[in-house]
C-alpha cells in the first residue's frame, strides 16, 4: 500500500510540469472545439455542454465544411478518431510459478490492440452529423488478428421547442441497454475507463459504480425511445441481449427505463436518476454474463444454426452526481445504488445481472478532485456490496471495496492513470469456502497503470 501512495504522489509531482494543448478526436473535428469543451476534468466524464451535445444526437456542427443541397447537409469529410491504451496490471492472486505461463499475479503488460484487462485496447470511432435531426456513432474494436463492430447507434431526434424527441436504434457488445442514451458520469452506462472490462475482473468499475458491479454491461440490440432537454432526459428501450453480428434473434422482449433530471444547486452542476431493467429476451453474450452459445449439429436436414439462451433482465438502480469547485479546485461527487434479485429455486431462466440465489446489490460513493485544474486529479471510491452468494449458513456474503486513483494529462487527449483497488468481506474470506478461491484465483487487490490516447 505504501508503494501505491508513493506512486500516486509521484504522478502528482510530475503534473506540475504539464504542457497545455488541445485534442481533436471525432467530435472535436466536427465542432472545431477542444476536448475540454465537453469533458469535466478529463475524458470520458461529461460536463453540461458535453451532455447537451450528446443529448442532441451528435448533430451540432462548427466551422467544418459541409456538403449541402436540397434536404442534405453532411460534413465534407467523414470524421474518425482512435482510442488506444497501454499499461500494466498486477494483482495479489497466486502467481504462476511453473515458468510455463503468466497471470495477473506475475504482472501483465498490455500494448495497443493486444491488451489484458482493458490495459491494451485499440478502437476506431467514426460518425457524426447526419442531418439537423440525426447523428451516428460506431466503434470498431481491434484485438489480435480480429476487428469487429463493438457498438453502433443512430440517434434520430427531432427538435420540438427546446426539446428533442425521437428514437435511437443501436447494437452494442458490452455497454448494455443504456447505450441508446445516457449522459451521467455515474457508470449508468459502461463507457471506456468505467466498464467491467477494466481490470482482470472488472474490479475498478465495480468499485466506482453500482450499475457496473451488478454487471449491466451485457450485449444489447434494440431501440431507445428518447426525450431530452436542459432539465434531463427519459429513455425507454426495448431490447434483446445480443450484440452486433449476432444475427436476427427474435423479438425485443426486455425493457430498460431511465429517467434523469439535471439542475443547478448553488453553482453545482447536479443530476439524479433512476433505472429499471425488466422482461426476458434472447441472449448470446459471452463469459461473465451467464450466457452460452449453443450450435445445433448438422446431423439434421437444416444447416448448422447458432442459437441463444433466454435470460431475464431484472435490476433497478438510483444514482446522482454533483460537479463544481471547492476553493478553486474542480470536484466531482458520484453516488449509485443498484440491486438485482436472486434466482428463484428451480428457475431455468437466468437473470443476466445475478446468477446467485440471493439479491446482489451495491452502494457506491466516488469522488475526484482536480489538484492541478485541467491537468491532474486524485480520486477515491468506496463500495458496500452484497455478492448474492450464500455462505454455509445462508447469509449473503459481503463484497466491499475501496479504490484510489490519480490521473495526469500530458495533453488533453493523452491521459495517464494509476489505480489501486482492495476488495474485502465475506466473499473474500477463505473460511467460507468461497472467498479463498476468489482471493487466490482472481485476486482481491489489484494495481493498474495505464496510458490512454485519443486522436
Amino acid at each position: 500500500m505504501k508503494k501505491i501512495v508513493l506512486s500516486i504522489a509521484g504522478v502528482m509531482a510530475i503534473a506540475a510540469f504539464a504542457p497545455e494543448a488541445s485534442a481533436l478526436p471525432v467530435f472535436a473535428r466536427q465542432t472545431g472545439m477542444a476536448c475540454s469543451a465537453c469533458h469535466f476534468q478529463h475524458f470520458p466524464l461529461l460536463n453540461g455542454f458535453g451532455r447537451s451535445f450528446k443529448a442532441g444526437g451528435f448533430t451540432m456542427m462548427g466551422a467544418q465544411a459541409k456538403v449541402e443541397g436540397d434536404n442534405l447537409s453532411i460534413p465534407a469529410e467523414l470524421n474518425m478518431a482512435v482510442l488506444t491504451s497501454m499499461g500494466y496490471i498486477k494483482s495479489n492472486q497466486t502467481a504462476d510459478a511453473t515458468g510455463m505461463a503468466k497471470n495477473y499475479g506475475n504482472g501483465v503488460w498490455g500494448v495497443p490492440g493486444q491488451g489484458a484487462g482493458g490495459s491494451g485496447e485499440a478502437s476506431l470511432f467514426f460518425g457524426g452529423h447526419v442531418s439537423d435531426f440525426a447523428g451516428f456513432l460506431s466503434e470498431l474494436g481491434f484485438g489480435g488478428a480480429n476487428a469487429a463492430i463493438g457498438s453502433a447507434k443512430l440517434p434520430i431526434l427531432f427538435p420540438v421547442g427546446d426539446s428533442r424527441i425521437g428514437f435511437v436504434p443501436f447494437a452494442t457488445n458490452g455497454q448494455g441497454a443504456s447505450y441508446g442514451m445516457e449522459t451521467l458520469n455515474t457508470g449508468a452506462n459502461a463507457i471506456h475507463m468505467m466498464s467491467n472490462t477494466v481490470g482482470p475482473n472488472g474490479e475498478f468499475a465495480g468499485a466506482m459504480s453500482a450499475q457496473q458491479y451488478i454487471g449491466t454491461n451485457t450485449n444489447a440490440t434494440g431501440v431507445a425511445f428518447v426525450g431530452t432537454n436542459d432539465m434531463g432526459f427519459v429513455n425507454v428501450t426495448k431490447f434483446n441481449q445480443t450484440g452486433p453480428g449476432a444475427g436476427g434473434y427474435g423479438s425485443l422482449g426486455s425493457t430498460y427505463a431511465r429517467l434523469a433530471g439535471t439542475f443547478d444547486v448553488a453553482g453545482w452542476d447536479s443530476a439524479v436518476g433512476i433505472q429499471s431493467w425488466s422482461g426476458s429476451s434472447l441472449s448470446t453474450a459471452g463469459l461473465g454474463q451467464n450466457m452460452v452459445l449453443a450450435t445445433l449439429a448438422a446431423n439434421t436436414a437444416q444447416s448448422a444454426t447458432t442459437v441463444g439462451t433466454m435470460n431475464t433482465s431484472k435490476a433497478t438502480a438510483i444514482d446522482g452526481q454533483m460537479q463544481g469547485d471547492i476553493g478553486g479546485l474542480p470536484v466531482g461527487f458520484y453516488a449509485s445504488y443498484a440491486r438485482a434479485p436472486g434466482q428463484a429455486l428451480g428457475s431455468v431462466i437466468t437473470n443476466s445481472y445475478n446468477a446467485g440465489s440471493l439479491t446482489r446489490s451495491s452502494f457506491n460513493i466516488d469522488a475526484e478532485v482536480g489538484v492541478l485544474p485541467g491537468v491532474a486529479t486524485i480520486g477515491a471510491a468506496v463500495r458496500q456490496g452484497k455478492s448474492g452468494v450464500a455462505d454455509a449458513a445462508g447469509n449473503n456474503l459481503t463484497d466491499n471495496a475501496y479504490f484510489l486513483t490519480a490521473t495526469y494529462k500530458l495533453q488533453q487527449n493523452m491521459l495517464a492513470r494509476l489505480s489501486y483497488v482492495a476488495q474485502s468481506g465475506g466473499y473474500w474470506n477463505a473460511a467460507n469456502g468461497v472467498g479463498g478461491t476468489n482471493a487466490t484465483v482472481t485476486g482481491s487487490k489489484t494495481t493498474m497503470l495505464n496510458m490512454y490516447v485519443l486522436f
